[in-house]
């Protein structure tokens, strides 16, 4: 992907983080929780213009989950309430059990896609995701086993170095689809110079999507777009529609970037031409 993706007018695939497992509605009242709440949000970001929505699973209290059955619960009402949505589970975590990580995976249906952390990084004051090369490995043999596309979470210029070291190791269908996320931490700092670094240092063929946290997720997708990479949005990943005002809805995230790219003389993919992009 690059610029002359953007110039040869490859549609747009916006991706909806709409929960997450970190924050909540202490942090904004607006993040949906329980099973019908997310459905009710994923219906509203498909209207919107998102082709893929992104899940974590919440116990009754708001605390994350990687139980097979709150997923389902999920993927249910998502089903219910939306069209043709692409459904992508979180994988990743801190602090939890390996086999935990795979529960996420056993659904009926699987997901279509799911995430694969590409090493470790630190969360908060005291926990790591250790996010081992056999865990990696795990995760992914489970995904390709029921037919499930991993979209590699790259946290880091290292990260990008596992991506490679994971396509020697496994033989990963075509195109491989790596998110770039941007932020304080263990992720890259959110620069200019280090998304392009981003970008040039992905295997020849790869897809990729681009994560800015919070104050960064405007400006990242302005990049992803014209640099010819996809997008990924939500309250998951920033509460605020701008300085100091909280975001009323994932929709409202989304219709701003679908706008964004409407501006920019980007089409935004429907879940079906994200199908064929992926090829799922």
């Amino acid at each position: 992907m690059s610029y002359e993706a953007y110039l040869s007018g490859d549609p747009l695939i916006v991706t909806a983080a709409v929960t997450g497992g970190v924050h909540g509605k202490e942090a904004n009242p607006n993040i949906p929780e329980t099973a019908e709440e997310i459905g009710h949000a994923a219906a509203a970001v498909e209207e919107a213009g998102a082709a893929v929505v992104h899940l974590h699973a919440r116990k009754p209290n708001g605390e994350r989950t990687f139980s097979t059955e709150r997923f389902q619960e999920i993927d249910d009402a998502v089903r219910e309430h939306t069209e043709n949505i692409i459904i992508q589970h979180s994988t990743g975590g801190t602090g939890a059990p390996d086999e935990d990580r795979h529960l996420p995976l056993r659904t009926d249906p699987p997901p279509e896609m799911a995430s694969l952390d590409m090493g470790p990084l630190n969360r908060y004051d005291h926990l790591t995701s250790e996010n081992t090369r056999g865990l990696v490995d795990s995760l992914h043999d489970e995904m390709e086993e029921r037919g499930i596309k991993p979209e590699l979470e790259v946290f880091n210029d290292g990260h990008r170095n596992e991506v490679f070291g994971l396509l020697e190791r496994r033989d990963l269908a075509d195109p491989v689809y790596a998110t770039l996320i941007f932020g304080p931490g263990t992720l890259t700092p959110p620069t200019p110079r280090n998304f392009l670094t981003a970008i040039e240092g992905l295997p020849d063929g790869a897809l990729f999507n681009t994560l800015g946290f919070g104050k960064h997720q405007l400006p990242f997708s302005s990049m992803g777009i014209v640099f010819g990479g996809h997008v990924r949005v939500g309250l998951e990943d920033n509460v605020y529609y701008r300085r100091g005002e909280l975001a009323e809805s994932n929709a409202q995230l989304v219709r701003r970037v679908v706008r964004l790219a409407g501006e920019l003389e980007r089409e935004v993919a429907s879940p079906a031409q994200a199908r064929e992009i992926l090829e799922l």
